[in-house]
């Protein structure tokens, strides 16, 4: 057995009510003017969040927004000069997390994330950023966070349509680590729990979103998750997700949960101890149809023609898609790509 393990330095405090710490964690890291940053959406979250803190809430930035186009980092930099701001407060999902990211990138300024759904993102030093309609990713050290804190209690107000895909974005991160280049036993323990605490909480907050012990599974998953996409590389998934979302400006989580079902079929003969994992995991026979079965109870869009994609797009895809390709446990060919996209866009059993 032969393999490299490396563990990101990030401080995680979980637990429900967690967030009553963010004043004591800004004092550990020496944040006293901390931009705050969330979406629209969660501005009033973080508004409550930043009263609690007092004088360290600097400046508020609601204006995170998917995939993180650089015009809005470029806006969000501009008011983290007009303070002086000397870390980041983000309190929200991806979206948040994602321009808290690309400001500490270019600042190299501290952050403190508070997750809202399970994207895992939080955990990695990895950054992905549109700018003229192309998603790229960079990594960096400087890119993960230093402090995250995970309060259950913050997703429950998430409704089943975020959840759902939010959770299964989570699952495409761990069943990638599964067969990543890189990979090792650690992750792979990490992996395979992930899937199982996910594939369990799921089903149970279809039907009651408001189940709190089950928010606590899928945010133990998510962050278990979010190590592992930390952690090793990513492969095909990573890459036509990127390119789907970044080329057609697609909901980020909606197309990770979509397409794990497809992806991971397409490496299913190519990595059978990975499916024997998933599968593990899951309580199925096969992993991939595992995924599907779940997927069909928790993702909000169950093929690309209902995101409003086009065959001639699956074309365009296919061909960006094979442009600077990432490791994959299969060839990837366009026809082989092709194939699976047409098998997304009519929703069908992969």
């Amino acid at each position: 057995m032969d393999f490299v393990y490396n563990a990101n330095p990030s401080r995680v405090i979980f637990g429900a009510g967690s967030r009553a710490k963010v004043a004591e964690e800004l004092d550990r890291l020496g944040i006293e003017r901390a931009i705050v940053i969330s979406t629209p959406d969660q501005s009033g979250l973080a508004a409550e969040i930043a009263k609690a803190i007092g004088g360290r809430a600097g400046i508020m930035y609601p204006g995170a927004v998917q995939h993180t186009p650089v015009e809005v980092t470029e806006s969000a930099l501009m008011a983290v000069s007009s303070v002086r701001a000397d870390g980041c407060l983000a309190i929200g999902g991806g979206s948040t997390t994602g321009l808290s990211k690309a400001i500490a990138y270019r600042t190299d300024l501290p952050q403190l994330v508070i997750p809202t759904t399970f994207a895992g993102s939080e955990m990695t030093p990895i950054l992905g950023q549109t700018e003229a309609g192309r998603k790229t990713t960079v990594s960096d050290p400087k890119i993960l966070p230093e402090t995250v804190i995970y309060d259950p209690e913050l997703t429950v107000t998430m409704p089943s349509f975020i959840s759902g895909p939010s959770g299964m974005n989570a699952i495409a991160h761990s069943v990638e680590a599964l067969y990543a280049k890189d990979r090792n036993p650690v992750i792979s323990m990490m992996a395979e729990a992930s899937i199982r605490a996910l594939g369990g909480a799921l089903p149970t907050l279809m039907d009651d979103p408001s189940n709190l012990h089950a928010h606590s599974e899928a945010l133990y998953g998510a962050w278990l998750a979010g190590v592992c996409l930390g952690a090793v590389g990513m492969a095909i998934h990573h890459k036509i997700c990127h390119t789907l979302g970044g080329t057609f400006n697609l909901n980020h989580a909606d197309i990770h949960a979509l397409m794990i079902p497809y992806t991971s079929a397409y490496n299913r003969d190519a990595a059978p101890e990975a499916m024997a994992s998933i599968a593990r995991a899951l309580g199925t026979v096969d992993g991939p149809t595992g995924i599907y079965q779940l997927t069909q109870r928790a993702a909000s869009k169950r093929s690309l023609a209902e995101m409003g994609l086009t065959e001639a797009d699956l074309d365009t895809a296919a061909d960006i898609a094979l442009q600077n390709p990432y490791y994959n446990p299969r060839p990837v060919t366009r026809e082989g790509v092709r194939h699976m996209l047409q098998a997304a866009f009519e929703g069908r059993a992969p």
